[in-house]
């Protein structure tokens, strides 16, 4: 899970793994698997980069 900020200022957290797409127009827009898009404070570059360490530390060997 990764926490995101909405356009109001509440935080809430989403699936990383089901985020099927991230675009700027110019808000951040996050697109859910499920169709449900959300309008975000963070950066496209700021979500891809939490994505990529939610996946990290799931992937990560267990013995570290």
């Amino acid at each position: 899970m990764i926490q995101l900020t909405r356009l109001n200022g509440q935080n809430f957290v989403v699936n990383a793994e089901k985020i099927r797409m991230v675009e700027s127009t110019p808000d951040t827009v996050v697109c859910c698997e499920t169709g449900e898009r959300l309008m975000v404070k963070e950066t496209l570059h700021e979500v891809v980069q939490r994505a990529i360490e939610y996946g990290r530390l799931l992937r990560r060997p267990l013995t570290e």
